[in-house]
């Protein structure tokens, strides 16, 4: 079980997270847990990082750890008040590794992607420690782990570092044994390398560490507590209606994520959907609902799709030139050099006379992928590059869409009578996904016109 950052956000949301836990020890289950830092922390370390190495007065390195330290020690007198002296002593020493690292970036100017990883880290090695504090308070017996402790190890790609598959055996060979006697509370979101420096696993690394250590062992199922009932066929914040969706397929939970769903993260999935284990989503402040379960069973209904998601903060890329046509070897300068600096592409589309080729990439990496084209320009393979920052990129998501006639024709139907434009269309071979570009300004209503005309709002059909 995985419970995010406003799940252990503070003294009421850890109880509530003791009593969830509390509840299914007592019925017999053996559990592994895994918690993010509370709400808001990671942010502050990542402010704080920031304002060190660049301040050129003395950065708030004292005023954050004050606000760190009281803001734990507050829920932890709370949730753990026998225990509450001794795991203090441990925060406080955790918190002054925090200050002398902080300290030393500010002196040196320089804050090094290692660096960075090791301070970011800090939020779940708090929270971890409370919440087995409380557990313990209840006579659960409980003991925190940090990454490298519960075996997760991972390359050196600090920011976002890929777990390797070595980490199986040994979180199998170190948790397992655990959970006999214990609820082992892992720190999620951190790994380490094999020589034992700290890295981080990137957005929604609790998920994956948790996906990671519940592959390992051989769990039943996985479970993701979030403050929203389950996966939506829609941002509720968009579509006030939108509806959980109560089971939905391994492919369609990857494609939602990725396409902007933040409820899962699509390497969340990878690990459970290679052991075929169930992973469900529910609510921890409410936990009688049903929820969401992603399982290998591709489900169908009636009305095909099954979500609608958006991505925004994207760049679209045109590439073009009559040079292109017939001339072996343009991809690979293209896709190559795009790697080669790290840029992450979302989406193809490539026209059929090969003289023009369309990328979506984060608009973070943008600059980067100008650049690295420039390159390739000048390698006499492409004449002109052109982008554009004001758009987003808009899904459709079902697996009744393969195989069923007619899916495309209403979709770009709906959107032309709304007079939506389209930028850029892309669809992938499993006919799982049609994702498209469209003007930023366009992107809310595209999904509003689109998960109406499907009639997404309303109860499930089979």
């Amino acid at each position: 079980m995985k419970f995010g950052g406003t799940s252990v956000g503070d003294e009421k949301c850890i109880a509530r997270v003791v009593s969830i836990l509390k509840h299914h020890h007592s019925t017999g289950n053996e559990l592994a847990v895994v918690v993010s830092a509370m709400s808001g922390v990671t942010d502050q370390l990542h402010i704080i990082a920031k304002e060190a190495v660049e301040s050129l007065d003395e950065p708030p390195i004292e005023t954050t750890i004050h606000s760190i330290r009281a803001r734990h020690k507050k829920v932890l007198e709370a949730v753990a008040p026998g225990e509450a002296e001794t795991v203090m002593q441990e925060i406080d020493a955790k918190l002054e590794n925090l200050r002398n690292i902080l300290t030393a970036i500010h002196n040196l100017r320089e804050l090094t992607p290692r660096s960075k990883d090791y301070i970011i880290s800090f939020g779940e090695r708090l929270s971890a420690r409370i919440v087995s504090a409380a557990l313990r308070e209840e006579g659960i017996p409980s003991i925190p782990l940090n990454g490298c402790e519960a075996g997760i190890m991972t390359n050196e790609r600090h920011g976002c570092a890929n777990v390797l598959p070595e980490s199986e055996q040994k979180i199998k060979s170190r948790v397992l044994p655990l959970m006999q006697e214990y609820v082992p509370v892992v720190m999620g979101y951190m790994g380490c390398t094999g020589t034992g420096i700290v890295t981080t696993l990137g957005r929604s690394g609790s998920d994956y560490s948790a996906a990671i250590v519940g592959a390992a062992i051989g769990a039943d199922e996985i479970w993701i507590w979030t403050d929203v009932d389950g996966i939506m066929t829609s941002d509720p914040r968009i579509i006030p209606d939108a509806r959980v969706l109560p089971d939905i397929s391994y492919l369609e939970a990857m494609e939602l994520s990725y396409f902007g769903a933040e409820v899962l993260h699509p390497r969340s999935i990878e690990p459970a959907m290679q052991k075929g284990i169930p992973v469900r989503v529910k609510n921890t402040f409410n936990p009688g609902a049903g929820g969401s379960c992603v399982l290998s069973k591709q489900h169908r209904d009636k009305r095909v799709v099954k979500g609608i998601t958006y991505i925004d903060k994207v760049s679209l890329i045109n590439i073009t030139g009559a040079q292109m046509v017939g001339r072996p070897g343009v991809a690979r300068a293209i896709f190559g050099e795009l790697a080669a600096n790290s840029v992450n592409i979302m989406m193809i589309s490539q026209a059929s006379s090969e003289a023009n080729i369309s990328l979506v990439v984060d608009d973070e990496h943008l600059d980067i992928a100008v650049s690295a084209l420039d390159t390739v320009k000048k390698g006499g393979y492409i004449r002109e590059v052109t982008y554009d920052r004001d758009i987003c990129a808009v899904a459709v998501v079902g697996v009744g869409m393969a195989g069923t006639p007619g899916i495309s024709g209403r979709i770009f139907t709906a959107l032309g009578k709304n007079e939506i434009n389209l930028m850029m269309i892309s669809q992938g071979s499993s006919e799982v996904n049609i994702s498209f570009i469209v003007k930023e300004n366009d992107g809310i209503k595209a999904v509003k016109v689109l998960h109406d005309e499907f009639e997404l709002s309303g109860e499930c059909e089979e």
